[in-house]
Order: C-alpha cells, then structure tokens, then sequence
C-alpha cells in the first residue's frame, strides 16, 4: 500500500544535476526558487547520489542544502549526509528525503564538497529533486 502522505509528485522543472567534484572542491546544483513567506511544510527535497568509486579511502563527501535571497545560494542550512570512502571501493549510492525548512530564503540548492586527496569523483552527478 502506498503512503498516502509521503511527498511522491515530481515535477521535472523541480529537478537539477550536477557532477560531483574532483578533490578539494565543492559544486552546487541550479538553485531552485521557493519564493519568500511560502508554505513548505508539504515540499520534500529528495537527494540522490549513485555509487562513488573514485572516493579515495577515509575521505568525505559531504552534501548539504544551502540557501539565498540571490539565485546563487551559498548560505549552508543544513547538512543532509556525508558519505566516507573505504576499502578502496568508495561509498555506495545514496538516497535520502528531508524536508525543506521553514526559514529557507527565496532560493535553496544543494552543495556537494569532497576532502583534499579525495579522488576525481567528476564521473558521477547527484540529483536533486523536490518534491510536494
């Protein structure tokens, strides 16, 4: 039986890509425009990330949503995981839901930061999507 009340609509508009950084280095998606005083108690933020090879052992990604009031968010709100690399095979694929916090300004995206000496992870691309 389905959750009635989990956030399932996907609009593909509400979608960004971006390709995880190489080592030392951060990359964020698009910002999506949430707007100002908006109601986000129904809005989830769903973020996937596939398995990570190339995450050198004992070195972090860590993916967190920033927000702004520009349409280039880069105030951190909240971390949503962090993935460690071990055993030479990276970290596996991740997905995780949260939602959106109620004091996020007009914009919000997600960040995706990799330790120095953390490998050349530019092959693999995380996925934003929000839901509602």
């Amino acid at each position: 039986m389905a959750n009635e009340f989990a956030r399932n609509i996907q609009d593909a508009a509400l979608t960004a890509t971006k390709a995880l950084p190489a080592a030392n280095a951060s990359a964020t998606t698009d910002a999506f425009r949430i707007g100002s005083g908006r109601a986000l108690e129904n809005v989830e933020l769903e973020v996937s990330v596939p398995a990570t090879p190339s995450l050198a052992d004992d070195k972090k990604l860590t993916v967190e949503l920033v927000t702004g009031s520009t349409s280039s968010p880069s105030t951190v709100k909240q971390q949503i995981f962090q993935l460690t690399g071990a055993g030479g095979a990276g970290a596996a694929a991740t997905t995780k839901r949260v939602r959106v916090p109620s004091d996020c300004l007009e914009y919000i995206a997600v960040k995706a930061t990799v330790d120095a000496s953390g490998g050349d992870n530019t092959a693999v691309s995380l996925t934003a999507k929000l839901l509602h």
